[in-house]
């Protein structure tokens, strides 16, 4: 034990735990610990807005692998955390939340910036920490970041800000190192059962498979059952895209051929996905989900397996793990699925080439609404056509953020990747405002590799000061803007159900390029579908040897893909007289 200040005690459990970056905005609730990070070589990285900046911690935690941290003033500041942390809940990210709270003399006074900040993350973290008793701060700062890890999600840590002063004999814990098994015996056995009878076989990589670094392990399983793999619903990187044996994502907007392909599956093995509800709905017209299939679910947490679909088997277990020791089972055993495999590679190979041939040929959207648009604006860019050719020129190193809205989620589609830890979305929460501090929250994280972020220009009107972040603190990305003058997501719901009553749908902004330009990056319109691939690739590699951060404008027609929520609404039945349309049914 040693005599240090409660500070010290906090900064130095930072420091055991290796937390080298810290983000959010400064604030008098926790000025005597920030006096301590530069010492204790911790950067603390000022945001333009706390949002930004939680949202910068779960991109570089989802980049590293590492603990993302952000903190910032008692109240206000740390309101504006939630709805970045709700985001890393969903992608469970081990972020790690300071909220230094109003003093413990005054708490419950209503003095000023006071709230009470533990019920507001109750439902959106993996584990509350509660400072109590300042002779408690390692214990608990620890803690905090054991559980985040432990639970591969947000924890917050809790400290009334008069804690940070006074002194007391101390000791720093070790962090807790948890290994993670492969599941129960009787389980994995009764996999390995249902696994050597399949005769179509299909696997389901998901976010776990990421974050156990099981995609290597989930390659050699494929390869030794010759199953189709497909992607769990924006978990682009969970397989490597250049493999013969990739079919692309599940769910919205995602891919034909892997839709296909799993509705024919006797057997699918899901790892490390919940199957959420959004990743196995419907799309394209194509009720995908196998319903006599076998469903084998591998998830770390017990809560997960058969939640959203009924399981035959379901396996608490770490999805690389679990993967590694079915292979090992399975290895040398008489499979059922190698008497059909060379039909069944044939049928992969072929419904991925119809699927990439459809995308070639898909230039633009062909409902009566943007047909409308195409002929107003005849000379826009299509955004299938501008996402296709993003696609081709996309470094093989890039990390890809993706807010939420219309042509963001089209991007599904392209986005294809080899490397794991590449593509990061807001998942089930589907915030906006979320690409751009996250990408730059990845890049710092990993500072070798090219992010890049996707916006509508709605989603990026609430996050676009975060330029200034990327500037000033050195962090450089490349920004691509859909610009089409409107809420897409939105609008399209008013298309197919309020017959094109637009209302709040329309935006007029300036040239987000030119703001770009103010706020010192490089801010670039692109009005030709020529110029798309070379402005971005050039812009991509600015990034890597000029450390420059670019806005590429895009200035793309009002078409509309497939609606995003047509399952949630319905054709409106209007009762008086007032709300009456002569249009409406």
């Amino acid at each position: 034990m040693a005599k240090m200040s409660h500070s010290e005690a906090f900064v130095e459990t930072l420091v055991k735990q290796g937390v080298t970056d810290v983000f959010g905005i400064v604030g008098s609730a926790c000025m005597d610990a920030l006096d301590l990070f530069p010492a204790a070589g911790i950067r603390y990285i000022p945001v333009v807005h706390e949002q930004g900046g939680g949202h910068m911690a779960d991109g570089y935690s989802r980049s590293s692998g590492r603990h993302g941290v952000c903190m910032a003033q008692n109240g206000p500041g740390i309101t504006n955390f939630v709805t970045a942390i709700a985001a890393a809940y969903w992608a469970h990210s081990p972020v790690v939340m300071v909220t230094p709270e109003s003093g413990s003399g005054t708490l419950g006074l209503g003095g000023f910036q006071e709230t009470e900040q533990l019920p507001i993350f109750s439902k959106i973290t993996k584990y509350q920490g509660h400072v109590n008793n300042a002779l408690r701060m390692a214990e608990i700062t620890s803690r905090c970041f054991d559980r985040a890890k432990l639970h591969m999600g947000p924890t917050q840590l809790n400290i009334p800000r008069d804690f940070f002063y006074g002194e007391s004999d101390c000791t720093i814990p070790d962090p807790i190192v948890v290994e993670r098994g492969s599941g129960s015996k009787s389980s994995l056995s009764e996999a390995v059962r249902v696994l050597s009878g399949a005769k179509f076989p299909v696997i389901v990589s998901g976010g776990g498979v990421v974050m156990s670094e099981g995609v290597d392990a989930c390659v050699a399983l494929a390869e030794l059952l010759q199953a189709p793999v497909v992607n769990s619903y924006l978990h682009n990187d969970s397989f490597p895209a250049s493999h013969p044996l990739w079919c692309g994502p599940l769910g919205y907007q995602g891919s034909k051929a892997g839709m296909k392909l799993i509705s024919e599956a006797d057997v699918v093995l899901a790892l490390g996905t919940r199957l959420g509800p959004f990743g196995t709905l419907p799309q394209f017209g194509l009720d995908y989900w196998p319903k006599g299939a076998h469903i084998v679910q591998v998830d770390s947490d017990p809560e997960m397996l058969g939640l959203v679909r009924p399981v035959s088997v379901g396996i608490c277990g770490d999805a690389g793990e679990t993967a590694r020791v079915l292979y090992e089972a399975l290895s040398g055993s008489d499979l059922e699925c190698m008497k059909n495999k060379n039909e069944r590679l044939s049928k992969i190979a072929g419904e991925k080439g119809s699927w990439e041939k459809e995308l070639d040929e898909w230039k633009h959207e062909t409902d009566a609404y943007s047909m409308d648009m195409i002929k107003e604006d005849p000379d826009k860019l299509h955004p299938r056509e501008v996402l296709r050719e993003l696609e081709r020129a996309m470094p093989k190193d890039a990390m890809v953020s993706t807010d939420i809205g219309n042509i963001c989620s089209v991007s599904n589609s392209y986005l294809r990747f080899d490397e794991p830890r590449s593509m990061f979305a807001a998942m089930s929460f589907g915030n906006c405002g979320y690409a751009l501090p996250t990408a730059i929250g990845a890049k710092h994280g990993m500072p070798g590799r090219t992010s890049v972020s996707y916006a509508g220009e709605g989603a990026w009107g609430m996050s676009y000061g975060e330029v200034l972040t990327s500037v000033r603190e050195g962090i450089p990305v490349t920004a691509v803007v859909f610009s089409n003058g409107q809420w897409g997501a939105e609008k399209k719901n008013q298309v197919d159900f309020y017959d094109r009553r637009f209302v709040g749908t329309d935006l007029e902004n300036p040239s987000y390029a030119g703001i770009a330009k103010e706020l010192g990056a490089d801010g670039v319109v692109v009005d030709k579908l020529s110029d798309v691939g070379s402005v971005f690739s050039d812009a991509c590699r600015r990034q890597k040897e000029d450390g420059k951060t670019t806005v590429i404008e895009v200035i793309v027609s009002r078409e509309l893909g497939d609606p995003f929520r047509r399952d949630a609404l319905k054709k409106p039945h209007r009762l008086l007289d007032k709300y009456k349309h002569t249009n409406v049914e």
